[in-house]
Order: C-alpha cells, then structure tokens, then sequence
C-alpha cells in the first residue's frame, strides 16, 4: 500500500512539474490598435516600392535583433549598425533593402506593422551616420518568415530581427 501510494505521489509530482507555464499575449484588440497606429506614421507613405528588383540573399549584413514588442535598437546592437553603415560606406554604389521581421506572437497586421516599424528604425540610424535615405529600402515580413520555426522564446529571439540585405 505504501509503495503504491508513493508511487502515485511521485507520478503526481512529476506531472505537475512537466506541465509547462503558457506565454501570454496580449489581446487582439490591443494588437489591432497598436497596428492602426503603427501603419499611419507618415513615414511608412513616403517608401519606394522595390517591386521587380532581386535581393542578394547570400550576401547580407549583420542582423539586428529586438526585444518582445519593441522597435529601439538596444545599445548592444550599435556596434553592429557601425559594421553594416561601414560596409555601405565602403561600397557606395550599394543599396540595400532592410527586412523587418517577428515572432509568430500576434496578428499578422500587428506583426506587418511591428516588422515595418523595425526596418525604418534601422534605416534611420543608417541615414543618421552618413548613408543617403535613397540608398535604402524597408518591408516587412512579420512573421511569415521566420528564421527558427519552433515555437519558444529562443525561437522567436531570432526571429524578432532586421536583416540588412544587398539589392542587385
């Protein structure tokens, strides 16, 4: 009887230590607001399309990852921003296009938004050390392509991020 008991008691344990605490995410609503208000910045109206034009997607600078929720580009991230403005202002006849991205968390018109918002921040800091605004482009991807498809925080810690890629 003992042993049985003990038994059971461990199985208790051990499926009450197994069962995993859910991340939580804001509601819709609060995403769909924050996307209206994202969306109607000035700034996203005065981009040029890059419809027809080829990306190098081998050739890529360094990539600038973000916090849950976030746009700013935290200081550890300055040194790569240093890197890539460098490396454009080495090759001057370069332009690139900065793909924003997410994680798969919220809805897709919060993470367009989101993504959008992330490239332009990165393209402003380029223009703020020298490189001409027509030189660069921005999109967003949201989540839709993720660099790590598995679904944890590791996972969404690398695909929250902006790629800097060379247009043909």
């Amino acid at each position: 009887m003992k042993k049985s008991l003990l038994i059971s008691f461990l199985f208790l344990c051990l499926l009450v230590s197994a069962c995993a605490k859910k991340q939580t995410v804001a509601p819709e609503e609060n995403f769909d607001q924050a996307a209206t208000e994202l969306s109607n910045e000035e700034q996203f109206a005065k981009e040029p399309s890059i419809r027809g034009v080829e990306v190098e997607r081998e050739v890529a600078l360094e990539t600038i990852y973000f916090a849950f929720d976030s746009s700013a580009v935290s200081d550890r991230f300055m040194d790569t921003i240093k890197n890539n403005v460098k490396y454009l202002k080495d090759n001057p006849k370069a332009n690139v296009v900065i793909e924003g991205h997410c994680d798969e968390r919220g809805t897709t018109e919060y993470n367009l938004a989101l993504g959008q918002k992330r490239a332009v921040k990165v393209k402003e800091l380029y223009v703020q050390l020298g490189i001409k605004p027509k030189r660069i482009v921005t999109m967003s991807y949201g989540k839709e392509m993720p660099a790590d498809k598995r679904h944890n925080e590791a996972a969404w810690a690398k695909n929250r991020r902006a790629e800097t890629k060379l247009i043909k």
